[in-house]
């Protein structure tokens, strides 16, 4: 729990300062025209960015630790709010894509490293390179192709019901699959190999209970760790699968503020993210506890 505090004080560090370094926020509140100097230097009090850089940045953690991260400078409400209001969507989509691929991928995983050398894991293994080559966008805009204009099963884009978060969950479900089919064929062939394996055979146990009882337990910690990186950066923001798919999520929200330089919604947006994504790590964790009994807390 304290390299997580850590870790989101080393996050909110280096964003802070990167939005520092990147332009000056007084310039793109004033509205266009020749603003006087005086102007300029009383928006910069009234923000107290007149401040030395190191007392901005002390302001900034205090603040942010109480979760204010000031008002957005295009709707002029404070920015934590709209943040909030965009991660259910971003939640929804992220559960049901990693949903998908793991339902997906983990079992064809197994299949494959239980039948490994075999014509059948030779195929899975081909789809799952294919899923990995092939560009989040491409995938996206294919089935809008598809299910959205030739057929019309699915919208082609929006959120807010059922039938709009199917194709943008199926996007991030088809690059998601392959790594963890690949990740669980591993784990579960290296696990095979072991001696406790053999022997379990060798009492004449049946193979699906030595494959499952026995070996897709111990199989899964570097899964596990997986779907837990997984959730935690989608849960950032899909930014490719969201803006195609016009998904009010997190992503796309940040997309929309860098190009107007909203930075009090992009920090908002990184450190929610940051925080979601250790926290998530921070559960993987206490979950070996429960998936391994050989791993203890020393």
């Amino acid at each position: 729990m304290l390299y997580s505090l850590l870790a989101l004080l080393g996050v909110a560090t280096v964003t802070f300062f990167a939005v520092y370094a990147s332009g000056d926020p007084v310039l793109l509140m004033l509205p266009p025209g020749n603003q006087s100097p005086a102007e300029v230097e009383q928006m910069r009090r009234i923000l107290g960015l007149d401040k030395p850089i190191v007392l901005q940045y002390v302001d900034f953690v205090v603040n942010a630790v109480r979760g204010d991260f000031g008002h957005s400078l295009r709707y002029d409400v404070p920015a934590m709010e709209i943040v909030l209001e965009r991660l259910p969507a971003t939640i929804q989509l992220a559960f049901l894509a990693v949903l998908i691929g793991a339902v997906v991928g983990i079992p064809l995983g197994v299949l494959a490293a239980s039948r490994k050398g075999s014509v059948l894991d030779s195929a899975v293994l081909v789809v799952s390179t294919l899923g990995l080559s092939a560009p989040t966008f491409w995938i996206g805009t294919m089935l809008i192709v598809v299910f959205a204009v030739h057929w019309r099963v699915f919208p082609p884009s929006g959120g807010g019901s059922l039938e709009k978060i199917v194709l943008p969950a199926v996007t991030l479900a088809t690059v998601q699959m392959p790594v963890l089919l690949r990740f669980t064929r591993a784990a579960m062939i290296d696990v095979l190999s072991r001696d406790y394996i053999t022997t379990a055979r060798s009492k004449g146990l049946a193979p699906r209970i030595v494959l499952y009882r026995h070996a897709f337990r111990n199989a899964m910690i570097p899964v596990v760790t997986l779907l837990g990186l997984e959730m935690g950066t989608l849960l950032g923001g899909a930014v490719l699968t969201e803006t195609v798919f016009a998904w009010p999520g997190i992503g796309q929200l940040v997309v929309l503020s860098v190009l107007i330089r909203d930075f009090p919604v992009i920090i908002a947006s990184v450190l929610t993210a940051a925080a979601m994504f250790v926290v998530i790590n921070l559960l993987v964790d206490v979950l070996y506890l429960y998936i391994n009994p050989t791993v203890k807390i020393r």
